[in-house]
């Protein structure tokens, strides 16, 4: 194992426990890379002058750098802008990566990000087509519908001409995305995004049994660009000796 990445929900809202595990990954299992994905509302200067040490990359989801967007998307109330730049700032001050991802949706396709991109300069920027999975996200019952944010390929790909001439920028439409992550949920299971219910949890069946029955794309993943600069310290696998891994 070589990076790992904790996303949510929010990982923040239980900062003692993600602490505890940073340092582990970091101490313990001496990973290359320890990311976090994050929307940036409970992290604490604090927080990272004690375990910023342990921390390779904070991505910082941020889907408009408009607040009316932001609200309308479901990014909190108003006050998402100002913490997306006060944690570019801070990520500076304690040697972390900034990354950032957006998810492009109906509400943003048609934004300019360009000047506010040149002034933060993320290391590395995501930009998603929104993607709607059975049983994750396609739910009208819930909150959890991402059905009326869908866009076609075309309003995607006029996002992308805009923002594609940005070193960082990193694009990921739907048919690239789709399988090309090894997500495990709460309960420890792989999730078969888009191809069937989840493996059965790591801790009743072990890794290697997990992996074999969950699907994993590897040729998206590396197409994606799956392999990147994603240790702090420089010492990445995109310059090991086996730059695909041996999974």
């Amino acid at each position: 194992m070589r990076k790992i990445n904790f996303a949510g929900g929010e990982p923040f809202l239980y900062p003692k426990y993600l602490g505890q595990l940073l340092q582990f990954c970091k101490k313990d299992l001496a990973l290359e890379s320890v990311s976090i994905v994050t929307n940036g509302s409970r992290v604490k200067d604090r927080f990272l002058s004690t375990f910023g040490q342990y921390i390779d990359v904070l991505a910082v989801s941020c889907d408009s750098f408009n607040e009316e967007v932001n609200v309308r998307i479901g990014r909190g109330n108003g006050s998402h802008l100002p913490n997306v730049l006060r944690l570019s700032r801070l990520c500076r001050e304690h040697g972390i990566k900034f990354k950032l991802n957006t998810v492009v949706n109906k509400y943003n396709y048609q934004e300019d990000m360009n000047q506010q991109i040149s002034e933060i300069q993320p290391f590395r920027w995501k930009c998603f087509q929104v993607l709607v999975i059975d049983g994750e996200n396609d739910s009208t019952a819930t909150l959890r519908n991402a059905n009326p944010f869908t866009i076609i390929d075309e309003e995607y790909e006029s996002f992308c001409n805009r923002h594609s001439h940005h070193k960082c920028f990193v694009p990921e439409p739907n048919n690239v995305m789709k399988s090309s992550y090894l997500i495990l949920d709460e309960y420890m299971c792989f999730l078969n995004k888009g191809t069937g219910a989840p493996t059965g949890s790591i801790l009743d069946i072990g890794v290697q049994e997990a992996l074999r029955q969950g699907y994993w794309d590897k040729s998206s993943f590396n197409k994606r660009g799956g392999i990147y600069d994603w240790s702090k310290t420089g010492e990445s696998c995109a310059t090991a000796r086996d730059p695909n891994l041996d999974w």
